[in-house]
């Protein structure tokens, strides 16, 4: 298997984390790939690591940001010197498992398909596990993606020659979800890797923690990507928190190693 997988991360203030997560790709069983890495104003030592590893391996590559944009600008750089047949994402403070994308580019061949993702562990701030898992339909629809974001970012994986570079919208929320949706639309269906194949950092300051701060994001994917009103906007928004509550956790699972 010779194609090209293209990484995908951005990076701000995260020299706590990012060289776990340079070091996972460089654990990869599946070697052909580069690491497109776009810093975006980092104002801590993070670029400096990151220097580190470009000098030792020629597939990472850094891009620097001199004002602060958001993570969707970030990637659309990464993505616009992407050379990749695949491209991945792996935000910095995230882990992969060392076999994430070879069985990933293999279920690909198997199944005849173009994109994928998996599902993930989690862990704590300082990397401890927290015990849980967190899964996805086996035959994942427009509509199921319509309602819940099931694609953990730092999993999901599409070929470029069947899709194009699929362009990052500029928010500094959801724009992932957004891309899944595009995909989907367009496939219909998508099936995961039914397995852990990477670690999700939950982390007490970032975006996603607050709750209240992801509805307002929710919401603004459905008023401006979907194109809805404002009022069809707040009723699509009870089907979305009536999945949040009461279906996406069937698919969160507790595990004890």
């Amino acid at each position: 298997m010779s194609d090209l997988v293209s990484i995908i991360t951005p990076t701000f203030n995260t020299e706590n984390f990012i060289e776990a997560a340079l070091q996972s790709v460089l654990n990869q069983t599946y070697q052909n790939w580069e690491m497109i890495l776009v810093d975006d104003a980092s104002t801590d030592q993070t670029v400096e690591i990151i220097k580190e590893f470009v000098k030792k391996d020629n597939r990472i590559r850094l891009i620097e940001l001199f004002q602060n944009s958001g993570a969707g600008i970030a990637r659309e750089v990464a993505l616009s010197q992407a050379k990749g047949d695949y491209i991945a994402f792996l935000d910095a403070d995230d882990l992969w498992k060392p076999l994430k994308l070879e069985k990933q580019l293999q279920f690909l061949k198997e199944n005849k398909t173009h994109f994928t993702f998996s599902f993930y562990d989690c862990i704590n701030e300082e990397g401890t596990a927290l015990s849980k898992r967190v899964e996805a339909p086996k035959n994942l629809t427009y509509r199921q993606l319509f309602f819940c974001n099931y694609v953990g970012n730092l999993t999901g994986i599409y070929d470029v020659n069947y899709f194009g570079k699929i362009a990052i919208a500029s928010t500094r929320k959801r724009q992932d979800w957004m891309m899944w949706l595009t995909i989907l639309k367009k496939t219909k269906t998508a099936k995961p890797v039914p397995e852990s194949l990477a670690f999700y950092r939950i982390r007490d300051n970032s975006l996603s923690a607050s709750k209240l701060d992801l509805l307002k994001h929710n919401f603004a994917v459905y008023r401006n990507f979907h194109g809805f009103s404002y009022v069809s906007s707040l009723f699509i928004m009870i089907g979305f928190l009536f999945t949040q509550l009461l279906i996406k956790p069937l698919y969160i699972k507790k595990i004890t190693s």
